[in-house]
């Protein structure tokens, strides 16, 4: 599973475990599950958003296992990536590592001390995706705590 990359000058996404933190600040007279499905209907809205391309469920879960690296200030390259998704191959990886570059969400950088070797960076667009998924969550924190 992936987690134990180096943490060597990465670039980060907005961290979203701030707002994950405040789910243990709900009240407890609010319903976990309408908070669920209320950041189930923002993400609806924010796949259907025209600034972000569409993935599938693959694609997300690959971009999402990232995520969790890069919220640690983590690095990760192709092969730990490859090797790192529970339940996936790692050709389904790097085909999806492919078409997530292609739709621009994640870019490669060399390291500077072996060329072989790929991290995985997310771009502008790629950040901007996390931060609007923090921002639906949020939303939904917030529409509970009323």
């Amino acid at each position: 599973m992936i987690g134990a990359a180096s943490t060597t000058g990465a670039r980060q996404p907005l961290q979203l475990l701030v707002v994950f933190r405040r789910l243990s600040n709900v009240a407890s007279t609010h319903s976990p599950s309408q908070v669920y499905l209320r950041f189930l209907h923002l993400m609806d809205t924010i796949r259907a958003m025209p600034a972000f391309p569409r993935l599938d469920p693959v694609e997300e879960r690959v971009l999402n296992a990232l995520a969790s690296v890069w919220a640690r200030g983590g690095r990760i390259s192709v092969l730990q990536a490859m090797d790192g998704v529970e339940d996936l191959s790692p050709s389904t990886v790097h085909r999806r590592l492919k078409t997530l570059r292609a739709k621009g969400m994640v870019m490669l950088d060399e390291d500077h001390a072996d060329s072989r070797t790929k991290y995985i960076v997310p771009t502008e667009l790629g950040e901007r995706y996390f931060a609007q998924l923090g921002r639906a969550l949020d939303r939904a924190l917030r529409g509970a705590t009323r």
